[in-house]
């Protein structure tokens, strides 16, 4: 048997080079430099805008002098705790809507206590007794009532 050995072309086979450690390392270092000079330009930047804003702080308008009402206003939360606050306390107290009615306003839990226990009034129908058998159906013009077949031999 002949025995022949394989040996590769030019180009085939392992790599015979390592990786280029200076090259890695002075992208790194550069990638880090640009970075440090980018952090300091914004901290600079920041500071010229800032100083900016404190020399323009001093040339502001005061609405309340120059401009006529209606004015954005000045307190929002505020404002809107105390709306809140004066409709709780209507919403939680007795008072007299109609003295010589003899309508009175009363705290909605117990408003809604009383509809719950009394339950909401209902309509009453017309010509229809209970247990008649007959059913009331919306119609075109409005509800009319239509006999069940059941109800239909009365």
């Amino acid at each position: 048997m002949d025995e022949t050995r394989y040996t590769p072309g030019p180009g085939v086979g392992h790599e015979t080079s390592d990786v280029n450690i200076w090259a890695i390392g002075k992208f790194g270092i550069a990638l880090v430099a640009v970075c440090v000079i980018s952090i300091v330009l914004l901290f600079g930047l920041m500071k010229f805008f800032q100083m900016q804003e404190e020399t323009s702080v001093a040339n502001t308008v005061n609405p309340l002098k120059e401009f006529p009402s209606p004015q954005l206003q000045q307190t929002p939360v505020v404002d809107l705790k105390t709306i809140r606050a004066e409709e709780n306390q209507i919403l939680d107290s007795y008072a007299w809507v109609d003295q010589k009615k003899g309508v009175v306003r009363i705290p909605i839990d117990q408003a809604i206590e009383i509809l719950a226990k009394r339950g909401l009034p209902a309509r009453a129908q017309s010509g229809v007794q209970a247990g008649d058998g007959d059913v009331s159906v919306p119609t075109a013009s409005g509800e009319g009532i239509k006999p069940s077949p059941e109800g239909q031999g009365k």
